[in-house]
C-alpha cells in the first residue's frame, strides 16, 4: 500500500501529459514560471502550439529552403552544437566553390575573397561597408569631403537596402519604376550617379516579379561614366540573393557577375536557391583589393590566428555544413536539374493561370523561377480577397502593391521552390479557378461601401457624428463579410 502510494504522488513521468495539471494553464508569454515542468509535457505543449502554423511547403510567398534530403539533416543535427567561429575549413571552401561559380578571376588554388552569413541581408551590410570604406579612403586621400555617401538603386530592391543606408548613414537614391517596368532601369539609374555614389546596387532577381535588371548594360553605361569624368570608378555591386543560384545553371550565357569589370562583389542566399534551411548567406568581393584590410579583424583567442569580418561573432555552423553538402551532392548537375524542374513547374503554373482568362501575368520567363500575376478586372473584387479566399485551402499565396511610381498595381505571387511539384502546380490552378467562381458569386466592395452609405446617412440624420476614415475602413469590410455571410446562407453553403 506504501510502495502504491509512493510511485502515484512521486513518478509523473508514468502520468499522461494530457491527463496532468500543465495542460490546464496557458503558457507564459511574458515571465519565466517559478518551477520547472517535466521535459515530455513541455514538448507536448509546445509541439500542439507549433501545429497551428501554416504548413511551410504551402507557403508561396518565401524564397527560403523547406525540404532537405534526410541525409542532410542528419549532418545538421550532427554539427548542431558546432560553433560557427571554431571552423575554418567549410566556410572557405564554399567561398572558394561559389566564387568560381560566379567567375571571379582566379587560379585553380587561389583562395577568393568571402564569407558566410546569417542570410543577404548582413551579406549586404558588408559588402555596402566595403564599398562605403573604399569610397572614403579615396576621398581623404584627394582632400575631398566624404560626409554624403550615396548608392543608387532601384525603388524594387529588398528593405534590407534601406536598413544598410539607414543604420550606416548612406543617402539611398532609388530609381523610380514605371507601369509595364518593375525594375531598375539602368540608363536612369547612371544618370543619378555623381561623385558620392559608392556604388550602383542591381538586382539579379527581383522580390516583386522575379526579374533580373541588365547588369551588362548597367556596366557598359557606367564604363562610359566613369571616363566621361576622367576620374570617377563608381562600381557596381550585385545583389543576387535570389538569383545567384539559378543563373549559372540554366542561364550561363548570361553575363552579370565577375565577367563585368564594375562588379567588386556579390551576395547570394545559401538559403533560397543555395538550397539550404534558413540561416545562410555569402558575399564574394571580386579581389582582395576590393575589401579594406581596415574592416578585417584578427583573432587568436580561438587556438588559430583567425580573419574575421561579420556583423556578429558566434552562430550555428550546421547551415554552412548543409551548404557544402549540397555542392558535393548535387555538383552543377544536380543544382542545374534542380533549377530546370523550377523553371518547368513555373511554366505550367504560368500557362493554367492565363487559360482562366482572368489574370495578367507581370513576371518574366528569364529569371526568378515565380509567376507574379495580377487581375484584369479587380472593380468587384481584388488581389488582396483572392489571397484571403486560398488560405482556406492551406495555400498561403501573397498580395502586395508595388513600390512608387507604379503603386497602384497590385499582384499576387507564387515563388516556385526544389519541393513545389507539377501536382501541386496543377492543383493550386484548380483552388485558384474555385476561389474566382466563389467570388464572382458573392456581393462586391461596392455593394458593401453603398451599404455603409446607408448607414451613414441614417447615422447623420439621427445626429450622430461623421465616422472617421479608419471607422469607416473597418467598417465596410464588417458589411462586406456580412453580406458574404448571408449570401451564402442563402447558397446553402452554411
Amino acid at each position: 500500500m506504501v510502495l502504491s502510494k509512493t510511485a502515484s504522488e512521486s513518478d509523473v513521468s508514468v502520468h499522461s501529459t494530457f491527463a496532468s495539471r500543465y495542460v490546464r494553464a496557458s503558457l507564459p508569454r511574458f515571465k519565466m514560471p517559478e518551477n520547472s515542468i517535466p521535459k515530455e509535457a513541455a514538448f507536448q505543449i509546445i509541439n500542439d502550439e507549433l501545429m497551428l502554423d501554416g504548413n511551410p511547403r504551402l507557403n508561396l510567398a518565401s524564397f527560403v529552403t523547406t525540404w532537405m534530403e534526410p541525409e542532410c539533416d542528419k549532418l545538421i543535427m550532427a554539427s548542431i552544437n558546432k560553433n560557427y567561429v571554431d571552423m575554418d575549413e567549410y566556410p572557405n571552401r564554399c567561398v572558394n566553390m561559389i566564387a568560381h561559380l560566379f567567375n571571379a578571376p582566379l587560379g585553380d588554388s587561389e583562395t577568393a575573397v568571402g564569407v558566410g552569413t546569417v542570410g543577404s541581408s548582413e551579406a549586404i551590410m558588408l559588402a555596402g561597408l566595403a564599398f562605403k570604406r573604399k569610397w572614403q579612403n579615396k576621398r581623404k586621400a584627394e582632400g575631398k569631403p566624404y560626409d554624403k555617401p550615396n548608392i543608387v538603386t532601384g525603388a524594387n530592391v529588398q528593405v534590407c537596402w534601406e536598413k544598410f543606408a539607414r543604420y550606416f548613414e548612406v543617402e539611398l537614391k532609388e530609381v523610380k519604376l514605371s507601369d509595364g517596368y518593375y525594375v531598375m532601369d539602368p540608363e536612369k539609374a547612371v544618370q543619378m550617379v555623381d561623385e558620392n555614389t559608392i556604388c550602383v546596387a542591381a538586382i539579379l532577381g527581383s522580390t516583386l516579379n522575379g526579374e533580373f535588371e541588365d547588369v551588362k548594360l548597367l556596366n557598359d553605361l557606367l564604363v562610359e561614366k566613369n571616363k566621361s569624368t576622367g576620374y570617377w570608378d563608381t562600381p557596381i555591386h550585385v545583389d543576387a540573393a535570389s538569383g545567384g543560384f539559378i543563373a549559372p545553371f540554366i542561364y550561363p550565357e548570361l553575363e552579370w557577375d565577375f565577367r563585368l569589370p564594375l562588379v567588386k562583389s556579390i551576395n547570394v542566399s545559401g538559403h533560397k536557391y543555395g538550397l539550404v534551411y534558413a540561416g545562410i548567406g555569402w558575399v564574394i568581393w571580386r579581389n582582395k583589393e576590393d575589401l579594406p584590410e581596415e574592416l578585417i579583424f584578427h583573432i587568436n583567442y580561438l587556438g588559430a590566428d583567425q580573419p574575421t569580418f561579420t556583423l556578429n561573432f558566434s552562430k550555428g555552423s550546421s547551415q554552412v555544413i548543409a551548404q557544402y553538402y549540397q555542392l558535393i551532392r548535387l555538383g552543377y548537375e544536380g543544382y542545374k536539374n534542380v533549377m530546370e524542374n523550377c523553371r518547368d513547374n513555373m511554366l505550367v503554373l504560368k500557362q493554367g493561370l492565363e487559360k482562366t482568362g482572368k489574370f495578367n501575368i507581370v513576371s518574366k520567363d528569364k529569371g526568378v523561377p515565380l509567376v507574379a500575376f495580377s487581375l484584369k478586372d479587380n472593380s468587384l473584387h481584388n488581389e488582396f480577397e483572392v489571397s484571403d479566399m486560398l488560405r482556406r485551402f492551406g495555400w498561403i499565396v501573397p498580395a502586395y502593391t508595388m513600390p512608387p511610381d507604379a503603386q497602384h498595381v497590385t499582384v499576387l505571387r507564387v515563388v516556385i521552390r526544389e519541393d513545389f511539384s507539377r501536382t501541386l502546380a496543377e492543383r493550386l490552378v484548380i483552388d485558384i479557378g474555385k476561389v474566382l467562381h466563389e467570388l464572382e458569386t458573392l456581393p462586391s466592395r461596392i455593394s458593401a461601401k453603398i451599404v455603409l452609405a446607408n448607414e451613414e446617412k441614417d447615422a447623420v440624420a439621427a445626429g450622430k457624428e461623421k465616422k472617421d476614415v479608419q471607422n469607416e475602413t473597418r467598417e465596410i469590410i464588417t458589411a462586406w463579410r456580412k453580406l458574404v455571410v448571408q449570401r451564402k446562407k442563402l447558397n446553402g453553403v452554411c
